[in-house]
This record gives C-alpha cells, sequence and structure tokens, in this order.
C-alpha cells in the first residue's frame, strides 16, 4: 500500500506497519498498512501548498466537471469498491453498496454545485456603490476520516473541499486503508491535478498529528470519537484555523402508545444492529410509554430471533462482525458495565462462537431492559449491537430522557399524533429529526450534523458544506466617478 502525493504513488519510508486483517475471517491478511512518517505528512502538505493557486484559479464549473467524472468512474467500480469495503470493514455487502451508492449521490449533488457557488448582491447606503459577495476557497484542507464508513466519509468530505477550490490531505484510518486508496485511484483517474489530493497512510498519534499542526493547514476536518476531536478543536483553535469535528451520537427512538409498533419494531431493529451498531447515528436508546412497552419488547425480542449474524459477504446475513478485536472487547465491557449498572439483560450480550464465528470479531445482537438514564449504557456511546429500553410514563418525560444526555446527533419518533410530532421536533435537542424512520440514514442534498458535544462547526454535506470551505468576501464598488469620502462611518 502506497502514499498518492504530489500525484505519484511512493511506498512509505517507514519500516512499520499494521496488518490489514478481514474482521470476518482473520485468517484473510488483505495486506500490510504503512505507518507512516510525520515527514511524509509534511511532503504531502507542501504538494497541496503549491497546488492551491493554481487549482483556486481554475472556474469551479471545471472543477465541478472533474468531479462529476469521478462519480462516474465510482459508478462503474459500484459492486468492486463495496466487496472491498465489506472485507475490510465488515458490514454486509447491501449496506456496502449503499455506502457507495450515497457517496455517488453526493459526488453529484457537490458536482453540481460547482455552478452554484453563489454569493449576494447587498444594497448599499451609499449611491452608485455596489455591493456583493463572493466565495473563495480556505487553502489547504486537512481531513482525518473514521473506519465505520471509509468511502462515504471521505468523500463527503473531499468533494466539497476540491469543488469549492481548496486542496486536500487526507488521512483516513488505518483499518481501512484500502477503500481510501481506491478512492484516491478513481480521482486520479478523473483527471484532478498532481498535489490537489493527496493521501498519506498511517497513525493518528504521528500523520494526524502533523497534519493537524502543520501551519500551513488552514482547515480541519475531522469525524471520530469525542475525546480525540475536542483534543485537536483546541489545536486548530489555537492557530486561529476553521475546524470541523463531527463526534459521538447516543441516539433516542421514543415510541409514543399510539405508534405503528410493526414499523418501531422495524426501524429499530435496523438502527440498531444494522452495520453491527457501529454508527454515530445508531439507534441506541429506545424510549417507550409504559402502556406499550411490554408489548413492544416483545416483538423486538422475536425480530432479533430472525437476525442472522456471519460474513457480509453471504447475502443472506444482516449484520456483520464488529471491525477490529480492540472494538469487539469494548462493546463486551460496556455490557458487563450495564449488567453491573443492574440493567436487565434480555438478549445477547456474548462473543459469537465455534465455526466460522471463531475466525471473525462477530458478537450477539444485545438487548437491555430496566435502564435509567443514569447509567453509564444510557449516557455513553457504545459503537456496537447494543439497544437499552428506557420507561417513561408520557410523552414529556420521554422527551426529558431523550434529551437526557451530552450528545445530539440523530433522534427518532413513532407516533401518529400531529401535535406530538411538531412538539417533538422543537423540542428534540437533535441536529437531525426523524418521524416514524430510524436514527439512521440521511441524503446528499441535506445538511448533517449534531448539537452539543456531537458538532463542533458547520454542518457537512448539503449547501451548508460550504460554510466550512469557502470564506466570504465582501466588495463595495464605487462606481461614481467622483472623489468623495470613503467611509459614511
Amino acid at each position: 500500500m502506497n502514499n498518492y502525493i504530489n500525484g505519484k504513488w511512493t511506498a512509505s519510508r517507514s519500516n512499520e506497519s499494521i496488518p490489514n486483517i478481514n474482521p470476518a475471517n482473520t485468517d484473510e491478511v488483505l495486506g500490510q498498512t504503512p505507518l507512516s512518517t510525520a515527514e511524509e505528512a509534511r511532503e504531502a502538505v507542501a504538494a497541496a501548498r503549491e497546488a492551491f493557486p493554481k487549482w483556486k484559479a481554475t472556474p469551479a464549473p471545471v472543477r465541478g466537471r472533474l468531479l462529476f467524472k469521478a462519480a462516474d468512474l465510482l459508478q462503474q467500480r459500484l459492486e468492486e469498491v463495496a466487496t472491498l469495503l465489506t472485507k475490510e470493514e465488515g458490514k454486509v455487502l447491501k449496506d456496502s453498496r449503499g455506502e457507495v451508492q450515497r457517496a455517488i449521490n453526493i459526488m453529484e449533488f457537490t458536482a453540481g454545485e460547482g455552478r452554484r457557488l453563489r454569493g449576494a448582491t447587498i444594497p448599499s447606503e451609499l449611491p452608485r456603490t455596489f455591493v456583493y459577495t463572493i466565495r473563495q476557497p480556505v487553502g489547504v484542507a486537512g481531513l482525518i476520516t473514521p473506519w465505520n464508513f471509509p468511502v462515504a466519509i471521505p468523500i463527503w468530505k473531499i468533494a466539497p473541499a476540491l469543488v469549492a477550490g481548496n486542496t486536500v490531505v487526507l488521512k483516513p484510518s488505518e483499518l481501512t486503508p484500502l477503500t481510501a486508496i481506491q478512492i484516491v485511484e478513481i480521482f486520479e483517474e478523473a483527471g484532478f491535478p498532481a498535489g490537489v489530493l493527496n493521501m498519506v497512510l498511517g497513525s493518528g498519534d504521528t500523520v494526524g498529528e502533523e497534519i493537524v499542526n502543520h501551519p500551513d493547514v488552514d482547515a480541519l476536518s475531522f469525524t471520530g470519537s469525542n475525546d480525540v476531536g475536542c483534543a485537536l478543536y483546541e489545536k486548530g483553535s489555537r492557530r486561529g484555523i476553521r475546524v470541523q469535528c463531527e463526534m459521538g451520537g447516543k441516539n433516542p427512538v421514543v415510541v409514543l402508545r399510539d405508534a405503528d409498533l410493526d414499523l418501531a419494531v422495524e426501524g429499530v431493529a435496523q438502527g440498531g444492529f444494522g452495520s453491527t451498531g457501529q454508527r454515530c447515528t445508531a439507534s441506541s436508546r429506545v424510549i417507550v410509554e409504559e402502556s406499550i412497552a411490554g408489548r413492544f419488547t416483545d416483538m423486538l425480542l422475536a425480530r432479533m430471533e430472525r437476525i442472522r449474524t456471519g460474513n457480509g459477504l453471504d447475502p443472506e446475513i444482516d449484520m456483520g462482525p464488529c471491525v477490529e478485536e480492540k472494538q469487539m472487547n469494548k462493546v463486551l465491557r460496556y455490557i458487563e458495565i450495564g449488567k453491573s449498572e443492574g440493567a436487565n439483560l434480555l438478549r445477547g450480550g456474548k462473543r459469537l462462537i465455534g465455526g466460522s464465528f471463531d475466525k471473525g470479531f462477530f458478537m450477539e445482537p444485545t438487548l437491555f431492559d430496566g435502564v435509567s438514564v443514569d447509567m453509564r449504557i444510557a449516557q455513553e456511546e457504545i459503537f456496537g449491537p447494543v439497544i437499552s429500553l428506557l420507561r417513561a410514563k408520557n410523552f414529556e418525560e420521554a422527551v426529558e430522557m431523550a434529551n437526557n444526555v451530552k450528545f445530539g446527533l440523530c433522534s427518532s419518533l413513532y407516533s401518529g399524533d400531529m401535535s406530538a410530532i411538531l412538539r417533538f421536533t422543537e423540542m428534540s435537542e437533535a441536529g437531525k429529526v426523524h418521524i416514524n424512520s430510524p436514527t439512521i440514514g440521511g441524503e446528499a442534498q441535506a445538511p448533517f450534523g449534531g448539537t452539543k458535544a456531537t458538532g463542533i462547526g458547520p454542518r457537512e454535506q448539503g449547501t451548508e458544506v460550504f460554510e466550512f470551505y469557502t470564506e466570504v468576501k465582501t466588495v463595495y464598488m464605487d462606481y461614481t466617478g467622483q472623489k468623495r469620502q470613503s467611509s459614511i462611518y
């Protein structure tokens, strides 16, 4: 596996690497991921800095045209990329296909924005003065991306950064380097100039730190844990650069007594156990009104019996493995924490063993009941196939419980009561609210991001993404043709 710096694929000069292992079959080693040096990260930043003036001067519609070409190339390679994604990250193939398609949708939408990077005309208090704004790129953008959506998240950062005229240094997760390589290969084949997009494989401690602290990096966009994101934000703010962090989630689903329970149970199962619960948008807390809690719980347990766990390349499988042993062990520790706190483990809670399970990091889908809002399993992000059931007396208490966490990414309400629906959308402390649908999912043209401890900086995706990747410049043009006082203040 090679780095991509200044238009060239080059082997890392580091003598350190880690194996890239299929989490569904640890006998399958997909390659060795180099742990590149800080010097190589500096070279990537230097290449991006050198390429920036010419790329900035390239008309935005031309930049968008190249992205349209990249989207077409990814469409042609959808099955290849999705299969590799499943091998490298573990999610089932249908989810991998969905992720790649979402990435294509983002590329197509963002490419069109190359013709719509609008400014505004503004009335002036002065006669014969034309006031308007234009959007210009920030400079070199450092992008640090996670393993759980190794195609979609890099692309939803790379695409707007490039269309806006920035140059990029990408540091993907060391757990999913091959999907990142395929993404960069597609951008290279589409014709993006040397130095405009660079990628360095390696650890956050070395490569990531160099990108974060480098004086020639003008913007940082990060998706990952709260601890890392807050530390990155602190370092970036010291340098006075813009920082965007999308971090944790502890997303609630509220099920009211009038809800369609079949719909709610299916949504909770998809949201909680899809992608093995390894999504920041996963449905990790389900808050049910007391009067229907018993019936809902029985229905959810019955639905869990039908979840088939195994290698995601098998089309009959519903849930794949955890991405690595470390992540699996973290989830298992939280299950023990839940039991020690007094929560009632209704189903699951163990690593799956025997046969092909012994060669992967497979877990049972897990359900806790009797969870209170102050328990750690109700407050902290587990990032695994674990759902906590909480019971509320009424709508007001359910909303209070839903908001009683430090995170604010997504929420969901199942109800047919329009008054409750509208009140919930107002009261929910989340950046994204779903009604009668799971907390997961999103569309390219809609902004994505959260409130409270979940997010720092402008939203990602949609047109709002350009609030981060561009600077707004205000222009005052005096066309009186006469000498006059330059300002009224």
